[in-house]
Protein backbone atom coordinates (compact mmCIF):
# COMPACT_ATOMS: atom_id res chain seq x y z
CA UNK A 1 0.00 0.00 0.00
CA UNK A 2 1.13 2.89 -0.76
CA UNK A 3 0.98 5.65 2.57
CA UNK A 4 1.55 8.80 0.00
CA UNK A 5 -1.31 8.38 -2.59
CA UNK A 6 -3.46 7.48 0.52
CA UNK A 7 -2.63 10.51 2.47
CA UNK A 8 -2.79 12.29 -0.78
CA UNK A 9 -6.21 11.11 -1.49
CA UNK A 10 -7.12 12.07 2.57
CA UNK A 11 -5.59 15.57 1.86
CA UNK A 12 -7.81 16.43 -1.32
CA UNK A 13 -10.57 14.78 0.58
CA UNK A 14 -11.09 17.86 3.26
CA UNK A 15 -12.83 20.07 1.26
CA UNK A 16 -15.79 17.07 0.87
CA UNK A 17 -15.34 16.42 4.63
CA UNK A 18 -16.34 20.10 6.07
CA UNK A 19 -18.99 19.99 3.46
CA UNK A 20 -20.33 16.93 5.31
CA UNK A 21 -20.02 18.36 8.40
CA UNK A 22 -22.94 20.20 8.47
CA UNK A 23 -24.91 17.91 6.77
CA UNK A 24 -23.98 14.92 9.10
CA UNK A 25 -24.69 16.71 11.91
CA UNK A 26 -28.30 17.63 10.34
CA UNK A 27 -28.94 13.95 9.66
CA UNK A 28 -27.97 13.20 13.41
CA UNK A 29 -30.38 15.67 14.38
CA UNK A 30 -33.07 14.69 12.05
CA UNK A 31 -32.48 10.65 12.93
CA UNK A 32 -32.73 11.49 16.82
CA UNK A 33 -35.87 13.75 16.61
CA UNK A 34 -37.47 10.70 14.50
CA UNK A 35 -36.48 8.23 16.70
CA UNK A 36 -33.33 6.75 16.40
CA UNK A 37 -30.65 6.45 19.03
CA UNK A 38 -26.95 7.75 18.32
CA UNK A 39 -25.97 4.36 17.69
CA UNK A 40 -28.67 3.81 15.16
CA UNK A 41 -27.87 6.90 13.20
CA UNK A 42 -24.10 6.32 13.31
CA UNK A 43 -24.70 2.58 11.83
CA UNK A 44 -27.17 3.82 9.12
CA UNK A 45 -24.04 6.38 7.91
CA UNK A 46 -21.60 3.88 8.49
CA UNK A 47 -23.46 0.91 6.29
CA UNK A 48 -25.11 2.86 4.09
CA UNK A 49 -23.37 6.25 3.33
CA UNK A 50 -26.29 7.49 1.00
CA UNK A 51 -26.82 11.35 3.10
CA UNK A 52 -29.98 11.88 0.57
CA UNK A 53 -30.97 8.04 1.00
CA UNK A 54 -30.67 8.25 4.38
CA UNK A 55 -32.91 11.48 4.88
CA UNK A 56 -35.03 10.06 3.20
CA UNK A 57 -35.18 6.78 4.84
CA UNK A 58 -35.71 8.84 8.53
CA UNK A 59 -38.70 10.24 7.12
CA UNK A 60 -40.54 7.41 6.27
CA UNK A 61 -39.29 5.30 9.37
CA UNK A 62 -41.21 8.64 11.48
CA UNK A 63 -44.41 7.44 9.37
CA UNK A 64 -44.43 4.11 10.03
CA UNK A 65 -43.45 3.00 6.36
CA UNK A 66 -42.38 -1.10 5.93
CA UNK A 67 -38.61 -1.94 5.16
CA UNK A 68 -40.06 -2.56 1.48
CA UNK A 69 -40.85 0.85 0.89
CA UNK A 70 -37.78 2.40 2.38
CA UNK A 71 -35.19 0.33 0.16
CA UNK A 72 -37.68 0.67 -3.11
CA UNK A 73 -37.31 4.57 -2.59
CA UNK A 74 -33.73 4.14 -1.94
CA UNK A 75 -33.41 2.49 -4.78
CA UNK A 76 -35.53 4.49 -7.00
CA UNK A 77 -33.27 8.04 -5.36
CA UNK A 78 -29.62 6.55 -5.77
CA UNK A 79 -30.31 5.22 -9.12
CA UNK A 80 -27.63 7.50 -10.50
CA UNK A 81 -24.92 5.65 -8.57
CA UNK A 82 -25.19 3.39 -11.33
CA UNK A 83 -24.00 5.83 -13.76
CA UNK A 84 -21.49 6.98 -11.80
CA UNK A 85 -20.15 3.49 -11.22
CA UNK A 86 -20.31 2.69 -14.86
CA UNK A 87 -18.05 5.40 -15.31
CA UNK A 88 -15.65 5.29 -13.13
CA UNK A 89 -15.22 1.36 -14.87
CA UNK A 90 -12.84 2.14 -17.31
CA UNK A 91 -10.13 3.37 -14.48
CA UNK A 92 -10.31 0.84 -12.24
CA UNK A 93 -10.86 -2.45 -14.27
CA UNK A 94 -7.96 -3.61 -14.48
CA UNK A 95 -7.97 -4.14 -10.20
CA UNK A 96 -8.96 -7.14 -8.61
CA UNK A 97 -13.22 -7.47 -8.18
CA UNK A 98 -12.90 -7.53 -4.19
CA UNK A 99 -11.30 -3.98 -4.85
CA UNK A 100 -13.44 -2.65 -7.20
CA UNK A 101 -16.29 -3.57 -5.07
CA UNK A 102 -15.09 -1.78 -1.66
CA UNK A 103 -14.10 1.58 -4.17
CA UNK A 104 -17.29 1.06 -5.42
CA UNK A 105 -18.97 1.20 -1.79
CA UNK A 106 -16.77 4.56 -1.14
CA UNK A 107 -19.01 5.87 -4.55
CA UNK A 108 -20.95 9.77 -3.18
CA UNK A 109 -21.65 12.55 -6.16
CA UNK A 110 -18.81 14.08 -4.07
CA UNK A 111 -16.33 11.11 -4.09
CA UNK A 112 -17.56 10.71 -7.78
CA UNK A 113 -16.32 14.08 -8.86
CA UNK A 114 -13.32 14.09 -6.95
CA UNK A 115 -11.66 11.14 -8.12
CA UNK A 116 -12.74 11.71 -11.64
CA UNK A 117 -11.27 14.73 -11.93
CA UNK A 118 -7.96 12.97 -10.37
CA UNK A 119 -8.22 10.51 -13.10
CA UNK A 120 -7.93 13.23 -15.95
CA UNK A 121 -4.73 14.58 -14.41
CA UNK A 122 -3.00 10.77 -13.32
CA UNK A 123 -3.51 7.26 -13.96
CA UNK A 124 -6.21 5.74 -11.12
CA UNK A 125 -4.86 4.65 -7.97
CA UNK A 126 -6.34 2.31 -5.51
CA UNK A 127 -4.92 4.18 -2.43
CA UNK A 128 -5.89 7.56 -3.27
CA UNK A 129 -9.45 6.36 -4.14
CA UNK A 130 -9.35 4.70 -0.67
CA UNK A 131 -7.67 7.68 0.91
CA UNK A 132 -10.63 9.80 -0.30
CA UNK A 133 -13.61 7.48 0.41
CA UNK A 134 -12.33 6.53 3.44
CA UNK A 135 -11.69 10.06 5.19
CA UNK A 136 -15.08 11.10 3.71
CA UNK A 137 -16.92 8.11 4.96
CA UNK A 138 -15.25 8.74 8.50
CA UNK A 139 -16.39 12.39 8.16
CA UNK A 140 -19.79 11.88 7.29
CA UNK A 141 -20.25 8.48 9.95
CA UNK A 142 -18.79 10.74 13.17
CA UNK A 143 -20.46 14.01 12.09
CA UNK A 144 -24.07 12.29 12.10
CA UNK A 145 -22.91 10.29 15.34
CA UNK A 146 -22.02 13.98 17.08
CA UNK A 147 -25.36 15.07 15.44
CA UNK A 148 -27.29 12.69 17.24
CA UNK A 149 -25.89 12.53 20.46
CA UNK A 150 -25.65 16.55 20.63
CA UNK A 151 -28.59 17.46 18.48
CA UNK A 152 -30.81 18.52 21.60
CA UNK A 153 -28.10 20.95 22.40
CA UNK A 154 -27.52 22.64 19.07
CA UNK A 155 -30.22 25.61 18.30
CA UNK A 156 -32.02 25.74 14.44
CA UNK A 157 -29.18 24.89 12.28
CA UNK A 158 -31.23 26.34 9.09
CA UNK A 159 -30.98 29.37 10.97
CA UNK A 160 -27.41 30.42 9.73
CA UNK A 161 -27.90 29.12 6.05
CA UNK A 162 -26.50 25.47 6.75
CA UNK A 163 -29.11 24.32 4.76
CA UNK A 164 -27.00 25.89 2.13
CA UNK A 165 -24.26 23.25 2.44
CA UNK A 166 -24.91 20.38 0.44
CA UNK A 167 -25.80 22.88 -3.25
CA UNK A 168 -23.13 25.37 -2.24
CA UNK A 169 -20.59 22.13 -2.30
CA UNK A 170 -22.03 20.57 -5.06
CA UNK A 171 -21.10 24.03 -7.10
CA UNK A 172 -17.72 23.85 -6.26
CA UNK A 173 -17.60 20.32 -7.47
CA UNK A 174 -19.09 21.47 -11.22
CA UNK A 175 -16.38 23.98 -10.88
CA UNK A 176 -13.45 21.90 -10.98
CA UNK A 177 -15.36 20.03 -14.19
CA UNK A 178 -15.83 22.64 -16.12
CA UNK A 179 -12.44 22.92 -17.67
CA UNK A 180 -13.60 24.22 -21.68
CA UNK A 181 -16.68 25.62 -23.68
CA UNK A 182 -17.67 22.31 -24.13
CA UNK A 183 -18.17 20.94 -20.66
CA UNK A 184 -19.48 24.42 -19.44
CA UNK A 185 -21.94 23.65 -22.16
CA UNK A 186 -23.17 19.94 -20.87
CA UNK A 187 -23.08 21.07 -17.30
CA UNK A 188 -25.51 24.28 -18.43
CA UNK A 189 -27.70 22.01 -20.61
CA UNK A 190 -27.65 18.98 -17.99
CA UNK A 191 -28.63 21.17 -15.29
CA UNK A 192 -31.60 22.99 -17.61
CA UNK A 193 -32.76 19.68 -18.16
CA UNK A 194 -32.68 18.67 -14.23
CA UNK A 195 -34.70 21.70 -13.46
CA UNK A 196 -37.39 21.25 -15.92
CA UNK A 197 -38.04 17.69 -15.23
CA UNK A 198 -37.80 18.17 -11.53
CA UNK A 199 -40.96 20.54 -11.60
CA UNK A 200 -43.17 17.35 -12.92
CA UNK A 201 -41.44 14.53 -10.65
CA UNK A 202 -41.01 13.90 -6.92
CA UNK A 203 -37.84 11.30 -7.24
CA UNK A 204 -34.40 11.21 -9.16
CA UNK A 205 -35.10 10.62 -12.42
CA UNK A 206 -34.83 14.45 -13.03
CA UNK A 207 -31.42 13.78 -12.35
CA UNK A 208 -30.95 10.34 -14.28
CA UNK A 209 -32.29 11.63 -17.52
CA UNK A 210 -30.32 14.79 -17.28
CA UNK A 211 -26.97 12.89 -16.56
CA UNK A 212 -28.19 10.49 -19.26
CA UNK A 213 -28.67 13.61 -21.67
CA UNK A 214 -25.85 15.40 -21.11
CA UNK A 215 -23.66 12.49 -21.67
CA UNK A 216 -24.93 11.83 -24.66
CA UNK A 217 -24.29 15.22 -25.93
CA UNK A 218 -20.64 15.42 -24.24
CA UNK A 219 -20.31 12.39 -26.32
CA UNK A 220 -21.40 14.20 -29.52
CA UNK A 221 -19.46 17.52 -28.73
CA UNK A 222 -16.33 15.37 -28.79
CA UNK A 223 -16.82 13.36 -31.94
CA UNK A 224 -17.54 16.40 -33.75
CA UNK A 225 -14.69 17.96 -31.96
CA UNK A 226 -12.18 14.97 -33.11
CA UNK A 227 -13.57 14.70 -36.50
CA UNK A 228 -12.79 18.89 -37.21
CA UNK A 229 -9.27 18.14 -36.23
CA UNK A 230 -8.83 15.71 -39.11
Amino acid sequence: MSKANFFKGAQKSFPIMVGYMPLGLAFGIIAREKGLTVIQAALMSLTSFTGSGQFIAVGLLSTGAGISAILLTNFLVNLRYLLFSASMAPFVRKMPSIVQAVLAFGITDETFALNMAEFNQEEADRDFILGVNIFSHFSWTANSALGAAVGNLIPDINRFGVNFALPAMFIALLIWQVKDRNTLWVAVISGMVSIILAMFTRNSVNIIAATVIAATIGVIICRCRQKSMF
